[in-house]
This record gives structure tokens, C-alpha cells and sequence, in this order.
């Protein structure tokens, strides 16, 4: 289990340092639109983005 975990940790790496090298302006124009939402929101996103992970996991296992 442990292995599978460090395996997903590292594919989360390497997509958000994806991201950043191929494109860093748009990187930084989202972080700047994100610096204006209310962290309320923020952390709202961040939950329905972690049940949305989790259930597309389950189903595809």
C-alpha cells in the first residue's frame, strides 16, 4: 500500500512540475485569479476536487 501511495505522490509531481515548465506565465496568471477568491471558496474547490479524485479512484479500481 505504502508503495502505491509514494507512486501517486510522485505522478502529482511530476504533473504539476509538467504544468509549470510547459506553461509558467499561465501558472502564474491562475495563482494571481486564486489570490482574489475568498479561501471559503478555496478550501470548497479543494474539497469537491478530493471526493471528485476519490470517486473516479474507486471506479477505476
Amino acid at each position: 500500500m505504502s508503495h502505491t501511495l509514494l507512486a501517486a505522490f510522485c505522478l502529482v509531481l511530476v504533473i504539476e512540475g509538467l504544468v509549470l515548465f510547459a506553461a509558467p506565465r499561465g501558472w502564474q496568471a491562475m495563482v494571481r485569479e486564486a489570490l482574489k477568491l475568498d479561501p471559503r471558496t478555496l478550501r470548497v474547490f479543494g474539497a469537491v476536487a478530493m471526493v471528485a479524485g476519490l470517486l473516479v479512484l474507486r471506479l477505476v479500481h
